[in-house]
């Protein structure tokens, strides 16, 4: 069978099912992407497009957002009929991202063509991140940018023919009207690759030996340190975790740019903001940020945890926050609704108010004085997780299911092993 998978950053929510896809050897599969550094998946061709347009900087706000998807539909349209026009490649289905536009013009091209779409997040003025945090003052007109930016979920829905949700929340994000188009189902975590380790250790550059699990490390992660994952929170609790528990070290993963919500107005971006609020507080020889790191050093860093703290606003669910679940960490994570989704409190972690910093941070002294009497939690995660987001043994069979409800007999999926 011939499948098209189309997503600006690849391999994105694609990772576990293209590379499931790719192993069987049965299919031809391309990829549409705009990352010219994108991994190399061996059985898997990957073709680079571009946007056709941009919009200037000073565009009209409530159409701006409409006029770059439109541009980058373009752009993969084209693309994909060049595939066709010179290589003969006409896919038997399209699977793809819909936040960027990319698959708005696809029907233009292929009108026969199936198109199971990634529908992400609706934007709300009320309810997610916008308007969450009482330090982020919201704009008047934010509720008819929000409006403006749902042209392209509303264009898509159109587009496809099955839409796909990651969970019962993000699909909630979304009108009533799209429901009957959705099925909510993870990207699926590999929790046969993903567990504890007990023999793990991580070497850090200004430490002499090697860290252990018997040392006291607690961690924190984003892709991003921004506010919409808490990073402010986490960053007010850390002197008083750090002077309760001496010889604690905490590891912080984390980028410096925005992915979501408010910039820093602070020249070293939040981090630099938040060092500058709390810095005098604390001990910096037990404090280590360690940037954006590989996949495998993120594990290690996740199985050497004593406590892993997961902090978001009301908004998209962390991968990592499922990985380190599988991981079998103890967490303690923010009370918001997507968390609650994974997250029983006092059964598989431990959930504190958003912008409750003190809380956190005696939740988090508590979990690092008496280990064992929190370890129950990271089994259970581990059970839940396994349970209802394994990518092989649950997600798989349900995307496998959804995938052929749009393909004749003649072209279906079979499930391996």
């Amino acid at each position: 069978m011939k499948i098209l998978f189309v997503h600006q950053n690849m391999p994105g929510q694609y990772r576990e099912l293209i590379q499931w896809l790719a192993a069987s050897g049965e299919h031809e599969l391309v990829f549409l992407t705009q990352r010219r550094d994108a991994l190399q998946i061996p059985g898997v061709r990957t073709q680079i497009y571009t946007p056709h347009h941009h919009p200037a900087k000073d565009a009209y706000g409530l159409s701006k957002v409409w006029e770059e998807a439109s541009g980058t539909g373009f752009g993969a349209a084209m693309a994909a009929q060049k595939l066709e026009r010179d290589e003969g490649f006409k896919p038997d289905i399209v699977l793809g991202h819909t936040g960027w536009g990319e698959l708005l013009f696809f029907k233009e091209i292929w009108p026969d063509v199936p198109i199971l779409g990634f529908f992400e997040y609706f934007y709300r003025a009320k309810g997610g991140p916008v308007g969450f945090d009482p330090e982020d003052s919201v704009n008047t007109h934010t509720p008819f940018l929000m409006a403006a930016r749902n042209a392209v979920p509303f264009a898509n829905i159109q587009s496809v023919d099955l839409g796909h949700v990651p969970t019962q929340w993000q699909k909630n994000t979304f009108p009533k009207s799209f429901h009957s188009k959705f099925y909510a189902c993870h990207d699926g975590i590999r929790t046969d690759l993903l567990r504890p380790n007990p023999a793990v250790s991580l070497e850090l550059g200004r430490l002499e030996q090697p860290l252990r699990r018997d040392d006291e490390v607690f961690t924190y992660m984003a892709r991003n340190l921004e506010r919409t994952r808490g990073f402010h929170i986490f960053m007010r609790a850390l002197p008083k975790i750090l002077a309760a528990r001496p010889n604690a070290r905490v590891l912080i993963i984390g980028g410096s740019e925005t992915s979501y919500g408010r910039k820093s107005g602070h020249e070293g971006g939040l981090r630099g903001e938040m060092e500058a609020e709390v810095g005098e507080d604390l001990d910096w020889d037990r404090v280590h940020f360690l940037g954006q790191v590989p996949y495998e050093k993120f594990c290690e860093v996740i199985q050497i945890s004593r406590c892993h703290i997961y902090l978001t606003m009301p908004f998209v669910l962390s991968w990592s926050l499922l990985e380190a679940m599988s991981m079998q960490a103890t967490i303690v994570a923010s009370d918001v609704a997507p968390v609650r989704e994974a997250i029983s409190h006092g059964k598989t972690g431990l959930l504190v108010d958003f912008f409750d910093a003190q809380a956190l941070a005696d939740q988090v002294i508590e979990v690092l004085a008496h280990p064992q009497d929190h370890a129950h939690l990271g089994r259970a995660a581990r059970a839940h997780v396994v349970a209802n987001y394994d990518f092989l043994s649950h997600c798989l069979p349900e995307h496998i299911a959804r995938i052929n409800s749009l393909l004749p007999a003649d072209k279906q999926l079979m499930r391996r092993g």
